[in-house]
């Protein structure tokens, strides 16, 4: 598997999808990460991915589609060979507000990672910064799930880890060997970046990506995936995120 890839949900506001791919091939992209609109044509998504030089090895599933439709998902996975399967966000209404509603989740990815274990592919969860805030108990949520869905890996943001109050070299430190891949995007300088939600691109923001990067590769992360949240220019985002990961990446081997 080759290091980079690129969250398509990146390029929801630059339709249509299918004009992205040959963009992000010209970069140097050679996979991308799936997201609920690339899966309504599998097939033809797959063909076109195909023709543009593009892989997709992993890609976001809701937790209720991979609840109440996993043979849609198992589908949808073969069509497109994704060999990891995440679980992306919960929305406010349903994010548990005890530990017990958190250890109560976790059995229930616990299981789905099981279920995809079986047929030969890994399941993740791909945090945000809600899985970092203390419970009345003081638990921290992500404790809680990554000790009681043992079966389950980790797709580690490190930036949502940031904008959650927390540090990501030590749970890098702490849990390195659960994360099989990483979001890579950067938070600009405070009051800057305002019309990106006050993101960057991966290299251009705050955070020490070389550090972060050495930390992941160290623990034995092997997939790297740019992402920006709401980017106004594409191709800036992607080229400039891209020539981050490949000049760290360079020589290196995995």
């Amino acid at each position: 598997m080759k290091a980079i890839s690129f969250q398509l949900y990146s390029a929801r506001n630059f339709p249509p999808l299918e004009a992205v791919l040959p963009k992000l091939k010209a970069i140097g992209y050679e996979q991308v990460e799936g997201y609920a609109p690339s899966y309504e044509h599998p097939e033809a998504f797959g063909d076109q991915l195909s023709a543009s030089g593009l892989a997709m090895p992993s890609g976001h599933f809701s937790l209720a589609d991979l609840e109440m439709r996993p043979e849609w998902v198992r589908s949808v996975a073969a069509s497109l060979g994704i060999g990891t399967i995440i679980c992306p966000y919960l929305d406010a209404s349903e994010r548990p507000v005890d530990a017990e509603g958190w250890r109560q989740l976790a059995g229930r990815l616990n299981a789905l990672a099981r279920q995809w274990q079986d047929q030969g592919r890994d399941f993740s969860w791909h945090n945000h910064d809600f899985e970092f805030a203390g419970l009345p108990d003081g638990a921290i949520p992500m404790d809680i799930l990554l000790e009681h869905a043992p079966l389950m890996t980790w797709q580690a943001d490190l930036a949502w880890i940031v904008r959650g109050g927390s540090d990501p070299l030590c749970w890098i430190a702490d849990h390195g060997e659960r994360i099989t891949s990483a979001h890579v995007k950067d938070i600009a300088p405070a009051g800057t970046n305002q019309g990106e939600d006050g993101w960057a691109d991966a290299g251009f923001g705050v955070l020490d990506w070389t550090a972060y990067l050495h930390a992941l590769t160290g623990a034995g992360t092997r997939l790297f995936v740019a992402e920006h949240d709401l980017p106004s220019d594409l191709e800036r985002f992607a080229s400039r995120s891209f020539g981050t990961l490949s000049s760290y990446f360079q020589g290196r081997k995995f």
